[in-house]
Formats: C-alpha cells, structure tokens, sequence
C-alpha cells in the first residue's frame, strides 16, 4: 500500500477516519510493512486533555522535531495531570512517521504531512467495533458507560470532521 504514495525520503503520513475504522490496525501494518517505521497515535496527545484541541501538541512537540531530524519524547500535558508513565518516542533515525487516528488529517497540520490516507467505514459498523472494543478492553467502563462516552465523542467528532473535511484532501480512501 505504501507504494501507492508519493512519499520522500523522510516524510509524514496520517492516518485519519471516524472512530473504531481500522485507523490503528492500518497504521500498525504499516509500520511493520516499511521497518524504519514509528506510529503516534492521537489519542495519546488527547488522553485527559481534549478530543480535538490538540494541534499545538502535535505540530510543535511531533512534527516540527521530526521535520528538523531530532529524536521525539514528548509527555502531553494530560500525562503529566495524571502522572501517566513515560513518553511519545520517535527515534530521530525513523524515516515514516504515522500519524494515526481521528484528526490527524486536520488543517493545521496539513502543511506537515506527505500523504494522508482516509479510512472509510459505516458509522453503524464504527460504532459496534468501538464499543466492543472498549467494553472488552475496559477503557470506558461498562457497555451502559462505554455507549454514554462513544455518543459523547461522535457529538464532538462529527462536527470536526465536516469541518476539516480530510477525505477530501486524502492520497488513498481504504475502506
């Protein structure tokens, strides 16, 4: 899939779609596929921060760095509130840096990114997969709890993606 993209030596591809589309799954496939590879996900710059306000973080502490072939290890300030362990790594000799998850096609960063690639996927099928997957995982609590997060979510999630609008600008829609 990779050598479907116009990809420089040294670039950026994002991953982006609605939640629960196969963002992470691609991402890691990815990744294993190339070998010099290293995947950021957004939702660790958003973990105890904010669903979407998180631009700054990704393009100031992410990809300004890697863009000027500096190692990475950056704790977002939600990490640090809840003394989360360790750190976003990016190796400085990494040559494809994903960026994956809900977001990460967003305007600000476009300047910063090589490829983008759209996941596409049924908003009812996004739905059971997300749910299953954090009632199994235990990330939201109970289904009753976990259905309560995800309305919550695709409340605020909707409205940005119609806005940043990034299927439109993707190099590849999967599906």
């Amino acid at each position: 899939m990779l050598s479907r993209l116009r990809l420089p030596p040294r670039a950026v591809l994002a991953i982006d779609g609605h939640g629960a589309s196969g963002k992470t799954t691609l991402a890691r496939r990815l990744a294993a596929e190339h070998g010099a590879a290293c995947v950021v996900g957004t939702d660790d710059l958003a973990w105890h921060h904010s669903f979407f306000d998180w631009a700054d973080l990704l393009i100031d502490a992410v990809l300004l760095p890697y863009r000027s072939g500096h190692a990475v290890s950056y704790r977002p300030p939600g990490w640090v509130k809840m003394e989360r362990a360790g750190s976003i790594e990016v190796p400085a000799e990494t040559d494809l840096l994903i960026v994956e998850g809900t977001g990460a096609g967003r305007l600000e960063a476009a300047p910063h990114i090589d490829a983008l690639i759209w996941v596409d996927v049924d908003l009812d099928v996004a739905r059971e997969r997300g749910l299953a997957r954090d009632v199994a995982s235990g990330v939201n609590g109970t289904r009753e709890e976990a259905e309560r997060f995800w309305d919550e979510w695709m409340a605020e999630e909707i409205p940005f993606l119609n806005r940043h609008r990034p299927w439109e600008r993707a190099d590849l829609i999967v599906g």
